[in-house]
């Protein structure tokens, strides 16, 4: 048994979640995959992975075994991207992950450019507003917004952005404005997705938990709401600033409005060596300098 290879194949099925993602991952066959992994099962004397027909299943020992494996593996491709880059220019795949809307609108657009300058790189971006596991999906990236939970992730800044209390002139004229937190629980407030929104009252981080008819886990589409006048939203800078400068909508309590909070770039640490992965953050982080929306978050620092 070639006892990389069988590693190899192995880390792949976990993080791909079957046998048949993993071979065309590797570009071998599904057969060859399972053979490896049941060498390996062999040789340590313990299963490794329950499998059923529809999905597979981590053992304990399984669960340890890739772990130790997952950061052996990342340590060797480390190690070869490094040569590599002595050499010839960056090559190889990044595989990034970001909230769906703030994907769409500001990372996509800026990957081609990206690609441009190095293409021998290939770029994988997963859009989605759930959380995932950067380590046992195989992420090298992803762009997290808000409060960063502990962790063993490293992140770096990418930029500010903050939280606008909203609604439009019309609901303002038939329902009035609140001048108090309390007085937002006589209003339709617009749930994005979390139904608790943050304030700073008297200097001290407050959480409120709103209630309203209109919840959507779409921010374009709490948007849209807020602009017809059905209630009122609490969005991020980049989707109304320009809004309420023209008039469009109105800021409501800017006292009780919450600091800036970040966008990150969030890896793990055995990704922390990848030069790959740290042209594309310098790159994004250069890019996010020139967006139009960055101007006012700086200004009002």
């Amino acid at each position: 048994m070639r006892r990389w290879d069988a590693i190899e194949a192995y880390v792949a099925v976990v993080q791909e979640g079957s046998f048949s993602a993993a071979a065309e991952k590797l570009g071998v066959s599904a057969s060859h995959i399972s053979r490896r992994v049941a060498e390996l099962e062999a040789h340590l004397g313990t299963p490794l992975i329950f499998r059923t027909t529809r999905s597979i299943r981590l053992s304990e020992a399984g669960e340890q075994y890739f772990q130790q494996c997952h950061h052996l593996l990342e340590g060797f491709l480390s190690a070869e991207e490094q040569i590599s880059r002595q050499q010839s220019e960056p090559a190889g795949q990044l595989k990034l992950t970001c909230a769906a809307t703030f994907g769409e609108r500001f990372i996509a657009p800026l990957l081609p450019e990206f690609m441009r300058r190095y293409p021998k790189l290939e770029i994988e971006l997963h859009l989605s507003n759930q959380l995932v596991d950067l380590i046992r999906d195989g992420y090298d990236l992803a762009i997290r917004l808000g409060t960063l939970e502990d962790s063993s992730l490293l992140a770096r800044r990418l930029c500010d952005r903050r939280e606008y209390l909203c609604a439009s002139p019309d609901y303002i004229e038939r329902h009035g404005i609140p001048h108090t937190l309390s007085e937002l629980s006589l209003h339709n407030c617009l749930v994005g997705t979390s139904p608790t929104w943050l304030f700073q009252d008297r200097g001290h981080r407050r959480e409120l938990r709103v209630q309203g008819n209109w919840r959507s886990n779409s921010g374009p589409a709490v948007l849209s709401a807020v602009q017809c006048g059905l209630g009122i939203a609490q969005l991020p800078d980049y989707y109304v600033e320009p809004l309420i400068e023209r008039g469009e909508l109105i800021s409501l309590l800017t006292n009780y409005r919450y600091p800036h909070s970040g966008v990150w770039l969030v890896y793990p640490k055995v990704r922390q060596q990848l030069p790959r992965l740290k042209l594309l953050c310098d790159y994004l982080i250069e890019a996010f300098e020139t967006l139009p929306w960055r101007s006012t978050a700086r200004a009002d620092r």
